[in-house]
């Protein structure tokens, strides 16, 4: 006999099930699985040897087949799978901080997808799959011609609202952008309410009004944040748009007339899809995916809602099967971790992106930037007087956008460089989108590359702290700089960015003048006025159907596509 046969014999009888298992697993199926499922026991365990020889699965294997039995036909749900299910169809939200929070979130996600389309790299991914395709009833993307079926819509949505890093975020053990759900929740409203009026019975035959889509923005918004709570998905090496899809597979399973069943059944699925790895975000790999996954996540959301809503079953146990399931396959044997039951608390407390187009751990980085900026125009100084920068910060903030003397490849990688943000802010008094442009002036400036290798970053213990306190949620940076002269300025710390909580008031008009700002290389100054004032009357806004509210956003002829 070869080596080889003698290694791939010795290989299968170690895979093997044990004599026992079989036996009891045959008891628990038909005849037909019983035979087929048998296998002869392996010597080792015929001969009394210990359970460490036989495969590192067999533990578990065993444990589950001995597990009472579940009754024909009652398949028990995970109780974290159930209790999503049961808040997006039971749970009321009657807080009015939420929903006019939720408003603001609305216009400016709007808005920032308009911006992205000012981007090729953002436009060349949209459209219909196949050139020319027009889906009579179908969704239809605001800035453009498209009319879309909702998969691919949800898509085109997610994408450009992500685009640009600009939309609101979240912070805890994961971050996040729960308004990335928009994509799948606006895409599902507008599609159902043109398919209905058309004569169509989609959902019982429901017409959705924005406060429909305010309220799933809400849900969505609490399944997302408060699954980030306590539990970090970028540690095992996830990507966070996992929560998207299965927040945007629950609220919008709702919306397609699914019962609490069938929403959970399609929240399992959610889990059971192949989850992103983050390493689009990380280098050497920081690349534009890392732009267009929440409109993946989006799609895929709807695609598998649809497929449920045709009979297709759930996973009951998707996360806490043995061996096979979430938590042993990718979450390193862990359960979900719970600070709170759902609610209105995310909504209530996200955080929007006023200031600058900037990932969000850096946007007091940035803030601090710029006062420095203006103390050093006051002193008849500049960037170039600079010899050195300390920045203390939070451990998130280290972990994903310190990369103080990592080359600046792309778009991608300077918008995830604290060094890169700041050092702009510093150089030039500004932080603008065109700034992460290849060829642009900031991209090509050699005192911005000097001054982003003299920045380093500290963690302080207490601001990582703070950031996780539920009572603060602060995202905490002091920059200290040293110039050339030997002349140390005061640290200038900023702990709330503008758009935080603890801001919100003072952030309202300048999330507005972003919106029009968005708005308005896309419309006429009627146009902009019109949707301006309209965001500023909520019961007006509110009793909107989705789709006449969506056309008011059309583009027949787009100068960027």
């Amino acid at each position: 006999m070869s080596a080889v046969n003698r290694g791939l014999r010795q290989a299968s009888r170690t895979l093997r099930l044990p004599q026992r298992f079989s036996q009891r697993s045959a008891t628990a199926v038909t005849p037909l699985s019983a035979r087929s499922c048998q296998l002869p026991a392996p010597r080792a365990a015929r001969s009394g040897a210990s359970s460490h020889n036989t495969f590192s699965t067999m533990a578990s294997l065993q444990s589950a087949a001995t597990a009472a039995p579940t009754p024909a036909g009652h398949k028990g749900y995970d109780p974290e799978i159930k209790d999503i299910a049961d808040y997006v169809h039971n749970k009321p939200i009657d807080s009015d901080l939420a929903f006019d929070t939720a408003r603001w979130v609305f216009i400016d996600t709007l808005g920032c997808g308009l911006e992205g389309l000012r981007f090729k790299e953002c436009t060349k991914l949209l459209g219909p799959i196949v050139e020319g395709t027009v889906v009579p009833s179908g969704t239809k993307v605001p800035g453009t011609p498209f009319q879309l079926d909702p998969v691919n819509g949800a898509f085109n949505i997610g994408a450009m609202i992500r685009w640009l890093d600009y939309n609101d975020c979240w912070l805890a053990a994961e971050w996040g952008h729960p308004s990335d759900n928009l994509g799948a929740i606006l895409a599902v409203a507008d599609w159902i309410n043109r398919t209905n009026k058309a004569g169509g019975n989609l959902a019982g035959g429901r017409t959705f009004t924005v406060r429909d889509v305010l309220e799933a923005m809400i849900k969505a918004h609490e399944i997302q944040g408060c699954l980030a709570l306590l539990n970090s998905f970028n540690k095992v090496g996830l990507d966070h748009v996992v929560l998207v899809k299965v927040a945007s597979t629950a609220v919008i399973s709702k919306m397609l007339g699914l019962n609490e069943t069938q929403t959970a059944d399609a929240i399992t699925q959610a889990w059971v899809d192949g989850q992103s790895l983050r390493t689009y975000r990380h280098s050497p790999n920081t690349m534009s995916r890392k732009s267009w996954a929440a409109g993946d996540a989006c799609q895929r959301a709807v695609n598998l809602a649809l497929k449920v809503m045709k009979g297709e079953p759930g996973v009951p146990t998707v996360l806490s099967a043995p061996v096979w399931g979430f938590y042993d396959v990718l979450f390193k044997g862990k359960k979900f971790e719970f600070q709170r039951p759902y609610g209105s608390y995310v909504m209530e407390n996200v955080l929007f992106k006023v200031s600058y187009p900037a990932e969000f751990h850096s946007q007091t980085a940035v803030e601090a930037s710029q006062k420095i900026y203006n103390q050093l125009k006051a002193m008849g100084k500049s960037a170039a007087d600079i010899k050195g920068v300390t920045c203390r910060t939070h451990e998130a903030c280290i972990r994903i956008i310190d990369k103080q003397f990592k080359p600046m490849d792309n778009f991608a990688d300077r918008d995830h460089c604290i060094q890169y943000m700041c050092s702009v802010m510093l150089t030039f008094g500004r932080l603008t989108t065109g700034d992460y442009t290849d060829g642009s002036e900031a991209a090509t400036s050699p005192l911005v590359e000097s001054l982003r290798q003299k920045i380093k970053c500290v963690e302080d213990p207490q601001f990582t702290a703070d950031y996780h306190d539920p009572a603060l949620r602060t995202i905490s940076n002091g920059l200290t700089v040293e110039l050339n002269d030997g002349t140390v300025l005061d640290e200038v710390v900023v702990e709330a960015p503008l758009g935080h909580r603890l801001r919100r008031e003072e952030a309202k008009p300048e999330i507005l003048a972003k919106y029009k700002r968005h708005l308005e290389p896309h419309y006429g100054a009627d146009k902009v006025k019109q949707l301006v004032e309209l965001s500023q009357e909520p019961k007006k806004l509110e009793a909107m159907s989705v789709d006449e509210y969506v056309d008011l956003y059309v583009v027949k002829d787009s100068k960027f596509l």
